[in-house]
């Protein structure tokens, strides 16, 4: 049951903001109760509003690499505020800023900033239609752009399902230039390119998903991707907000080898704050005005205290060994979970990327969204709150994202791996 003082707040806050949250999945309607209210965050820790404290793998959803109030991460917003939080006009740090993601990643040559992920999605979309002269976009069931009306799209049954609106005030007319198919099935996305010849202008993707839970793509199926859109004239789109400078220095992909037209970025890039990027090839960016006729804008767009914190952030993250110690992590992480699986006898896998994780209950593998959808959600719901009984906030959700920061330790790993066996014990009736 939720504090008594997050109850109050959850209460009072129903009456001034739609469900008392400013984002859905944060009401907690998949796991039940109330949620707890956030009152402070240190390293991989935070504290609710009555004062108990938690190991966080949730991270705010995966910006926090570095872990709750990096001190190296305070200290370049507090040294950028000082001379001001915002001026509507070309600042020095963009450039820096600019210049190192296009020297991480293998498909940016020039690059955009904007302030949120949804937004640079819905900007490459524009440019890939604008580039290609064509209307219609490939997205796969499962997997999450923001909340782009063309993009808020249910799976239909089948390949090259004609998109159908999964949100109220999103036009039939706008959902339907968008095509489903299937992560991980690569007939169902050339049945697409068969059914609509000339009209795709790109297929947008996250490389390895993150938004029904952690999904790795299959060994070929990121390369069999880039050889469908060429071969049939459209640009590939990877959707890195949640994995750029998560899985890899370069993202996912420098991790897979596999280079897009096109990417978006958010999350880690500000390093906790409200920014995000898309970029890609010179020959599509230079569409974008003021030097082509492809409109984008935004008054706060390249925010000088949130690039401060983004900058901070990646140069740590260029340090040596950083990855490795992420993936040291991870594996220790992963090991435990399958240990403590096998020993419940409660059905269930773990998939992880990096520092990216999700463990599925009540289902032996996870490849696409079908299988996702496949879960036990009660016994979820469970372990949820046992979990959170146990000291350890998760995901509050089936098909979310866990994440690890350089802040978590052996010792906070193998305390939530020890929790994991006694909640998962209880649940297999053990």
């Amino acid at each position: 049951m939720a504090s008594s003082l997050s109850a109050q707040l959850f209460h009072r806050a129903q009456r001034s903001i739609p469900g008392g949250v400013n984002s859905p999945v944060r009401a907690w309607k998949a796991v039940g109760g109330e949620p707890r209210f956030i009152q402070r965050g240190k390293g991989c820790f935070v504290w609710d509003v009555e004062g108990r404290s938690y190991i966080d793998y949730v991270g705010s959803w995966g910006p926090l690499i570095l872990g709750h109030a990096s001190p190296e991460v305070l200290r370049a917003i507090n040294d950028a505020m000082r001379d001001g939080t915002s001026f509507g006009a070309p600042t020095p740090r963009e450039v820096e800023f600019a210049e190192k993601l296009c020297s991480a990643l293998p498909s940016v040559e020039m690059v955009r900033l904007t302030s949120s992920g949804t937004e640079a999605t819905m900007a490459l979309l524009r440019l890939a239609r604008a580039f290609t002269g064509r209307s219609r976009i490939v997205k796969f069931d499962g997997c999450y752009h923001g909340h782009v009306d063309s993009l808020l799209v249910a799976a239909g049954s089948g390949a090259a399902t004609l998109g159908v609106p999964d949100s109220a005030g999103v036009l039939p007319a706008v959902a339907e230039t968008t095509l489903v198919a299937t992560f991980n099935d690569i007939e169902s996305v050339e049945a697409c390119f068969d059914r609509f010849p000339g009209e795709i202008a790109a297929v947008i993707v996250e490389p390895v998903v993150g938004n029904m839970g952690v999904i790795p793509p299959d060994e070929n199926f990121l390369s069999e991707l880039r050889k469908c859109c060429e071969e049939n004239g459209a640009l590939l789109v990877f959707d890195e907000v949640m994995t750029g400078f998560r899985v890899a220095w370069g993202g996912a992909q420098q991790r897979y080898g596999v280079v897009p037209d096109l990417t978006s970025l958010g999350k880690v890039v500000g390093g906790g704050l409200p920014l995000a990027a898309f970029g890609g090839r010179r020959d599509i960016m230079e569409l974008v005005a003021p030097v082509g006729s492809v409109y984008h804008a935004g008054t706060l767009s390249g925010n000088p205290l949130a690039v401060a914190a983004g900058l901070r952030t990646l140069e740590v993250l260029e340090r040596p060994g950083t990855y490795e110690r992420l993936e040291e992590l991870g594996q220790r992480l992963e090991k435990g979970l399958w240990e403590v699986l096998a020993d419940s006898g409660v059905r269930g896998c773990v998939n992880r990327v990096g520092s990216m994780w999700t463990i599925f209950l009540g289902v032996s593998q996870v490849r696409n969204a079908r299988d996702a959808r496949a879960v036990d959600r009660d016994l979820f719901c469970r372990w949820f709150q046992g979990m959170l009984e146990e000291g350890i906030y998760l995901p509050p959700s089936p098909f979310e994202a866990a994440f690890l920061s350089l802040a978590h330790t052996e010792a906070e790993i193998d305390v939530t791996v020890g929790a994991a066996a006694r909640v998962l014990r209880r649940l297999g009736g053990g």
